[in-house]
């Protein structure tokens, strides 16, 4: 696919790739200034050239059409291969009609489009894969697409033996025949693969290619994400929320060490706000949605965002989290940054949006970064962006969206390019199928991050050990700081990150490159290698947040007499008890305590009641233990006392029923029976009323409490009442509550 931006050419050395145009570190950047908003849009479905006009961007900033209707249609997802080829993933069933009629019928398809004649559009389609159920992660491994259908947990590769453009071959890489249940808009996506060779998806679950099959890994006490993923340069993973309402969260630290969250401080000025500059009046959520101009005044359907890690944009760009918010029309670009030891995300702008536009129909759903180096939308253009469960008769939308004739809208679907003025194209074209081992080493210093990511996939794919020698001197002495993790990480999935090299690894001057030590570092710590824990001991005082962040979390594959000593040095270094070295700390050392056996009563307890207490007390281990303790009594941690305030004899536990529910349901912050604790007790309305129902029922008969069982229909009458309330309680508030219930 030769496509109109521009992409470096590759030099024969590792690291010198030179750019022919402007310098984009002299590109000047001005701020989006929001144009007045259309209180009264014209639900018109609009050509692609229309809709294009109809966008709004910070000037200097372009929009171009890639692909539209007939090529495509209902398109959610892309993914390039390697040779730059664009698959596209098309939900054609989804919401046909204002019920949602025959949206599980196997119609869907995944497309392969190119661009034949390098004028940047693509000219060519191909139904690569048809007769799918709602398509919903994609991953291009070699020549091989790893494909998930919605509903289903069985994963497949597909390829194309013939080169007609059509897969011919579909092998079963993970077999699991459990139906998900779950609506469709509470199902993971992603299947990314990240920094660290773990292939990610946007809940609980991670996967690893092990030659020909996927290995994985279920993750217990981690964030849940819906629609969309992404991943910076250093392999920090962010997700969005739209049922939550919350547009950017899991990116404090990996999923594999456990949910870490900060409340309000990880966003920076009112970040939970969108500005659209049209009218919504098709929002799900009714009225309180909208401001008095009626534009929407919160996220709602925050989804398909990505790190912009390309290189034909402003270097301002590089690094910026992009979020689809399909409701409100526009795009977020968010700054990400580091405040008081806490990660933070802002609005780079004041109270404007990097794209927005006036179209309708305009319904972007991804973002991704391409082997040009631009950014790339999938707008689905599609009237109804709601799933048929929120459109019945008695809904707050329904009559909007047939008033304005939006459930007649289907069957389009673009995809765009963001380029800037200021930066020319090129035609270059991928060709990396083709390219030798040898020869990919170079393309792990590329400045876009698009070729690293499929430099090192390749090779760890292939997993060709000729390269050992190679990679091990890059890492060592590299040029490229990214070039040289990347070489880390190549190594650590060819297995042939040795001991010696961690060790000076460890020591290195770059102290990314020592964080990375430590990250790969974790099986040697699981063995309890006594050379690479002396190391690790002396990082205790490293000068570095983020390493030491790294440190206390891969403690957690030592064991508890081991890692607590290391762990309360090294958050004895950092007077900050509020960031994430301590937080992770805890997490950490509440993990490596939940191993502790505990036994379950069930005196007195009917059958039914038995089997909910005996799963609670699972729910428990794997999620609440990590600060309330394995007994319920707390964890003191260092010299700062309890993590979270402990729940044997507790009054919360053992009193009124919609008291305890309506915590665990929202949270609780502030200080508690006189005492303040360094984090807040996190909301868990994600969670199922069955799963909620079986963890407070555990910890209100057993951990030395005599309350009763609490079954998932008293959780759905609090949750009846409190709604998708995402703020932590105060115990004022709560009071205040309690005596209006």
């Amino acid at each position: 696919m030769k496509l109109s931006a521009c992409l470096l050419f590759a030099t024969i050395t590792v690291t010198a790739f030179h750019c022919k145009s402007k310098d984009i570190n002299d590109i000047p950047e001005e701020p989006a200034v929001r144009p007045p908003v259309i209180a009264h849009p014209s639900p018109q479905q609009l050509s692609p050239e229309e809709s294009m006009k109809a966008m709004h961007l910070p000037k200097g900033y372009k929009v171009e059409l890639v692909a539209s209707e007939p090529m495509i249609e209902e398109p959610v997802a892309i993914e390039w291969d390697a040779n730059g080829r664009l698959y596209v993933a098309e939900m054609i069933s989804y919401m046909q009609d204002i019920n949602g009629t025959n949206e599980n019928e196997p119609i869907s398809k995944i497309v392969r489009l190119e661009d034949t004649d390098g004028d940047g559009k693509m000219d060519k389609r191909t139904v690569f894969i048809d007769s799918l159920v709602l398509p919903r992660m994609m991953l291009a491994l070699d020549d091989r697409l790893i494909v998930a259908e919605t509903y289903s947990s069985n994963l497949y590769s597909y390829r194309d033996t013939n080169n007609d453009g059509v897969a011919d071959e579909k092998i079963q890489v993970y077999h699991d025949d459990t139906k998900d249940t779950r609506n469709l808009e509470h199902q993971r996506s992603g299947l990314v693969w990240d920094l660290d060779n773990w292939i990610y998806t946007s809940r609980q679950l991670r996967y690893k290619w092990t030659g020909d099959q996927l290995k994985i890994d279920s993750l217990q006490d981690v964030p849940d994400g819906q629609w969309g993923m992404a991943h910076d340069d250093y392999g920090r993973l962010f997700l969005s929320s739209a049922g939550g309402e919350v547009a950017a969260l899991g990116f404090q630290q990996m999923p594999a060490y456990g949910e870490l969250e900060f409340d309000e401080s990880q966003y920076e000025g009112d970040f939970h706000s969108p500005w659209p500059i049209i009218a919504t009046p098709d929002i799900e959520g009714g009225k309180k949605r909208l401001r008095d101009d009626s534009t929407l005044n919160h996220f709602t359907a925050s989804c398909g965002q990505t790190i912009y890690r390309g290189d034909r944009l402003p270097q301002t760009m590089k690094g910026d989290l992009l979020i689809c918010e399909p409701v409100g029309r526009l795009i977020r670009r968010a700054k990400v940054f580091t405040k008081n030891g806490v990660r933070v995300v802002k609005n780079a702008y004041d109270k404007a949006e990097f794209l927005a536009s006036t179209d309708m129909n305009f319904r972007p759903v991804n973002t991704a970064t391409g082997p040009d180096g631009c950014l790339y939308i999938v707008d689905m253009y599609h009237g109804i962006i709601q799933e048929g469960t929120w459109t019945g008769p008695s809904s707050y939308i329904r009559p909007q969206i047939l008033k304005l004739g939006l459930d007649k809208h289907i069957g389009k679907g673009r995809i765009y390019r963001i380029v800037h003025e200021s930066i020319p194209t090129d035609k270059e074209k991928p060709a990396l199928l083709e390219t030798s081992s040898a020869q990919l080493l170079k393309y792990l210093s590329h400045p876009n991050g698009w070729w690293r990511d499929n430099a090192q996939k390749l090779l760890v794919a292939r997993n060709d050990q000729s390269v050992v020698p190679a990679l091990k001197d890059m890492a060592l002495s590299g040029s490229s700081l990214l070039g040289r993790i990347h070489a880390i990480w190549t190594l650590e999935g060819l297995h042939a990150a040795d001991e010696s090299l961690l060790l000076r690894l460890l020591k290195d001057k770059a102290p990314e490159i020592r964080r990375m030590a430590v990250w790969v570092s974790e099986p040697f710590i699981k063995q309890h290698d006594t050379e690479i824990m002396a190391a690790l001991k002396a990082m205790v005082n490293d000068e570095d947040v983020d390493v030491k962040t790294q440190l206390v979390q891969s403690l957690r594959y030592s064991s508890a007499d081991i890692a607590r000593p290391l762990l309360e040095a090294t958050i004895a270094t950092d007077s900050n008890r509020t960031g994430i070295i301590y937080q992770a700390a805890q997490i950490t050392i509440g993990h490596l305590t939940s191993s502790l056996a505990v036994d379950v009563k069930t005196d007195n307890l009917n059958e039914a009641d038995k089997a909910i207490v005996l799963k609670g007390s699972e729910n428990f281990k794997s999620l609440c233990s990590s600060c309330h303790g394995a007994d319920g009594k707390g964890l003191k941690f260092g010299s700062s006392g309890m993590i979270a305030p402990p729940l044997a004899g507790s009054p919360r536990v053992n009193g009124d029923p919609g008291r305890l529910i309506r915590i665990v349901l929202s949270g609780l912050k502030g200080p508690v029976d006189g005492k303040e604790y360094p984090s807040i007790m996190p909301p868990q309305l994600n969670n199922e009323d069955e799963w909620l129902s079986e963890v407070l029922s555990y910890i209100r008969t057993n951990l030395g409490n005599t309350a009763s069982v609490i079954h998932p229909q008293d959780i759905k009458k609090v949750r009846d009442v409190v709604g998708r309330r995402w703020d932590p309680w105060t115990m004022e508030e709560l009071d205040q509550a309690m005596k209006g219930q």
